[in-house]
């Protein structure tokens, strides 16, 4: 038997008045999930711990199996991983993201225009985030350069006693109410106001306002996390499996659970992604003896954040087409016995451009099991009424690979 998920991140929506008051998932082209959904189980889960933020991290965390409430310790440290970081008990690492903030007043009555600075390139985030380091690194405090505008701070005997918001949760909004609190906030904050007066003037951000693109003007650190501790994927289940993800965080957590890691060129964490790569890495992995491959796809997420309705629906057809159909039909071309999961990790609705933490659907299909109902339908509106329910997000791993 072989077991796929695969994760559509922040694909699950509301209803759109101008869908006809569908969401992107019912108005979007989808007919491989359509097929899966007809012949396979249907239902809805809770990602989300109660009083846990609805993040990328805790979600993943529960769809691979884990409890959040038991094994989350943070966002970052978890990429850190991922980006080969060596991390010490005493460390704690921070997101660092190269945001746009408006160029009006003083920095704390700035507005937040872009969590990503328009998606800013590795190679000329690399060149910023090195500056940073010429300006703040210390014994104590090092920067580490990412992908994209996602990158990572860790702080040597620092503490984790801060209030810190996630810079996409506050998009178009005013930063003062946002600003880090805590112990030791006042460093964050002066490195995060420095910040604007070096990266305002820097070559490379007057070169992206030349070419019409948003200036990664500002650093936003948050996401304060400790050196994680989770047990295998293989003695928790016993299957070897990969995880295929653009995306440091979802690598992190794999790498932590013990399962192998596959870049695939031209992956981005974008609507500008290698679908069918990722899709095919998977089917190799397979091929080459593993159980079990999680494929990760950032764009309907990363659309949410941008209020991108049209290219949200683009991503999960892309998602349906490209990875979803090409991984079916190879599998049923190896005539083994196969269950694929598909779901989102959350909902990041194109009218909040952030994530919540309501259920989300789900669909599972096992090849030996093909049993039809017409009827049944994959969607956010579909599952409200769906008796299939996981109110503990972890507990979904379990029955799928039962």
């Amino acid at each position: 038997m072989k077991y796929v998920i695969i994760l559509g991140d922040g694909m699950a929506d509301e209803p759109i008045e101008e869908l006809g008051n569908k969401t992107p998932l019912q108005y979007a082209k989808t007919n491989t999930i359509d097929y899966l959904a007809k012949y396979g189980e249907v239902g809805k889960v809770n990602t989300i711990p109660k009083g846990m933020k609805p993040g990328s991290d805790t979600a993943n965390l529960s769809v691979l199996g884990y409890d959040p409430k038991l094994y989350y310790t943070g966002r970052s440290p978890l990429e850190a991983v991922s980006m080969g970081v060596p991390l010490l008990d005493s460390d704690i690492t921070f997101r660092c993201n190269l945001v746009t903030l408006s160029k009006e007043g003083e920095y704390e009555e700035k507005i937040i225009l872009d969590h990503s600075a328009d998606e800013i390139s590795t190679e000329e985030a690399n060149e910023l985030i090195k500056t940073i380091n010429e300006h703040f690194k210390s014994d104590i405090i090092e920067f580490h350069s990412g992908i994209s505008y996602r990158h990572l701070m860790v702080w040597h005997e620092g503490s984790d006693e801060f209030d810190l918001t996630p810079p996409h949760d506050i998009l178009g909004k005013r930063i003062k109410d946002y600003l880090p609190k805590g112990d030791k906030k006042d460093i964050i904050y002066d490195m995060m106001k420095k910040s604007y007066k070096i990266l305002s003037t820097h070559p490379i951000n007057l070169e992206r306002i030349k070419k019409g693109l948003k200036p990664a003007n500002s650093i936003w650190i948050w996401g304060e996390g400790r050196k994680p501790r989770l047990p295998l994927f293989k003695e928790k289940y016993g299957l070897k499996g990969s995880v295929i993800s653009a995306v440091d965080l979802i690598k992190g957590i794999g790498i932590c659970a013990g399962l192998r890691s596959i870049d695939v060129e031209g992956a981005t964490g974008n609507i500008n992604t290698n679908f069918i790569g990722k899709a095919m890495a998977a089917v190799n992995e397979l091929k080459k003896g593993q159980d079990f491959v999680y494929v990760h796809i950032e764009a309907p997420d990363e659309c949410g954040h941008r209020n991108e309705l049209y290219n949200k629906i683009k991503s999960i057809e892309l998602i349906d087409e490209k990875v979803i159909k090409v991984i079916k039909e190879q599998l049923d071309l190896l005539g083994e016995d196969y269950k694929i999961m598909v779901l989102p990790d959350h909902p990041t609705p194109i009218r909040l451009r952030t994530h919540t933490s309501d259920p989300v659907p789900y669909v599972i299909y096992q090849k030996s099991k093909e049993k039809l109902q017409e009827n049944q339908k994959y969607d956010e509106i579909y599952i409200r009424e769906n008796e299939n329910y996981f109110p503990k997000g972890h507990e979904l791993m379990d029955y799928f690979l039962k």
